[in-house]
């Protein structure tokens, strides 16, 4: 349970702070932002070096959430960045190589961690200690040199706006007052669809999150020596994901369709989701590892998807405050999809918390089946400069 709870509290930092971090992403810009996040990544990282002792279960909370709490000035950069970097028709496909990057560090995490704190060495806590100081100890230096990277190298926007949308985001900007970042949030919370989209995006996030979280045990209550199998299995799944995010990307750049794209997603989510139940109920490991793949591929590239359908539906305001505002529901489900799939889990069997998963899925898949996805309002803005210059 402590385990599952430094999931939760990685989670739980995110909620209550997302308004003040999207303010601090839209009002100040994303060089203070992404320095901020990495500095708090930095110093959450030193803290949990010295929790690599026995009996300091608490340092490593705090660093955690200090680690937590910096995710919120980066878990929504990616959106943003792509909307003040790029042209409207690479937005898509930016967005998505900044979530890979982030499925890259998670996918580091599920392979060296056991690498370095080896299982044959469990009984030995002093050599746990050790192993443990070492990875905590290498994580906080590189903490720290990507931190000098970005307040060397990182700029905040381009001299000229790479689209007109953009552009007249800018104009906007510099007239508001400082009151609008509320007004922006009034504007959002009173849009019907992307009120649709948050609580189905949200669900997603939060089925993923609680399987994720808790694939361990779900795959060691069927095969009891399947530690290792899990760890595989927790990597085939982002593996999925980064090539899911970069090609759900390229897709809506190229299609430019949004809510198609979308139900597609969450359609054959949770279709993958059921079969992950039955090959896990049944037993055969190798489609586990084939539907955590199919997984990963489609939940995971809703990441993509989900930032940049929200910005279409709420431009002109900023993406920095849409996208907090999913990161902020997927961060609310995920803490109480976690905790509620752990509590089935345990009272019942590894089958009823997948198919309370499933039902978790197929409640969001209907929620997006409403939303009016031909609201795409930034995409408007783009064809309306472009037909203007063909004009003159």
């Amino acid at each position: 349970m402590a385990i599952s709870w430094t999931s939760i509290i990685f989670m739980a930092a995110y909620i209550p702070l997302v308004f003040p971090a999207s303010w601090v992403l839209q009002k100040k810009g994303l060089r203070i932002a992404v320095s901020l996040g990495a500095f708090l990544l930095a110093v959450g990282s030193w803290i949990k070096v010295f929790s690599a002792e026995p009996n300091r279960f608490q340092i490593a909370f705090i660093g955690q959430t200090v680690v937590g709490i910096s995710q919120m000035f980066t878990l929504g950069a990616p959106a943003r960045l792509a909307a003040v970097w790029f042209p409207h028709h690479q937005v898509s496909t930016a967005t998505a190589i900044g979530v890979f990057g982030n499925q890259i560090g998670i996918a580091i995490g599920f392979v060296l961690p056991p690498m370095i704190v080896r299982e044959e060495t469990m009984h030995d806590l002093h050599q746990v200690g050790t192993e443990l100081g070492f990875l905590h100890t290498g994580t906080a230096f590189a903490a720290t040199i990507i931190f000098a990277l970005i307040l060397l190298l990182f700029e905040a926007s381009p001299p000229v706006p790479p689209s007109v949308a953009q552009k007249l985001m800018i104009i906007r900007d510099n007239r508001s007052t400082d009151n609008s970042f509320y007004v922006s949030l009034k504007h959002l919370i009173g849009n019907l669809d992307f009120d649709l989209l948050l609580i189905s995006y949200g669900l997603n996030i939060g089925a993923f999150y609680a399987y994720s979280t808790l694939l361990n045990q779900l795959i060691v209550e069927k095969f009891p020596d399947g530690v290792q199998d899990a760890g595989r299995v927790g990597l085939t799944l982002i593996v999925g994901g980064i090539v899911g995010s970069l090609a759900w990307g390229v897709v809506l750049d190229k299609t430019q369709i949004y809510k198609g794209t979308t139900v597609i997603i969450y359609v054959l989510s949770t279709l993958g989701m059921a079969a992950f139940a039955y090959t896990l109920h049944e037993k055969m490991m190798t489609f586990v590892y084939i539907t955590s793949a199919f997984l990963g591929f489609f939940m995971n590239g809703y990441l993509t998807v989900g930032y940049e359908f929200g910005a279409e539906l709420t431009y002109p305001e900023s993406e920095a405050t849409s996208s907090g505002l999913l990161n902020a529901s997927g961060e609310l489900f995920g803490v109480i999809a976690v905790i509620v799939a752990e509590i089935i889990l345990y009272s019942f069997s590894s089958l009823i918390t997948n198919i309370s998963l499933v039902l978790m899925l197929l409640f969001g898949l209907l929620l997006c089946l409403f939303i009016d996805g031909s609201k795409l309002q930034r995409l408007a803005a783009s064809r309306q400069s472009n037909v203007h210059n063909l004009l003159i």
